[in-house]
């Protein structure tokens, strides 16, 4: 599986082959995010587009890189994609290196519950879980 970063330039060329992806990962923000909320916080400049192709997309993530005051990291904040166990190590692996060169120590996220199972066996581990309550 080929995983690359799209340039910013090159974000509205692949957008539609992604859309669906992304429409997906908005869903389970609860009305915080549409589709098109993500390609415009995208299009800001301060977050990264990667993609796993092969005779297809198959797989987009959204990341940022964040600055807390002791330490920086990576953080995932969409993703979205089709046969996942297809994509999810080698864009796990291009992440850790992306990570790492920009000395980031960690990669975070958060996310459904699904996602514990999915990245138990990569070295992740859950330190706390988000609630709500709409008043």
């Amino acid at each position: 599986m080929n995983i690359t970063a799209i340039h910013p330039l090159d974000y509205d060329m692949v957008w539609e082959d992604i859309r669906t992806y992304m429409e997906g990962a908005a869903k389970y923000t609860h009305g915080r995010f549409t589709a098109d909320d993500i390609l415009t916080e995208l299009k800001k400049g301060n977050q990264q587009l990667w993609i796993a192709y092969d005779d297809k997309i198959y797989g987009a993530v959204i990341t940022e890189i964040i600055t807390y005051p002791q330490m920086k990291t990576l953080i995932m904040h969409f993703t979205g994609g089709i046969e996942l166990p297809k994509w999810k190590d080698d864009m796990l692996s291009m992440l850790r290196m992306f990570a790492k060169d920009h000395q980031c120590k960690v990669i975070e996220s958060y996310g459904r519950t699904g996602w514990k199972r999915i990245f138990k066996n990569d070295g992740f581990s859950s330190k706390f879980m988000f609630y709500e309550l709409t008043i």
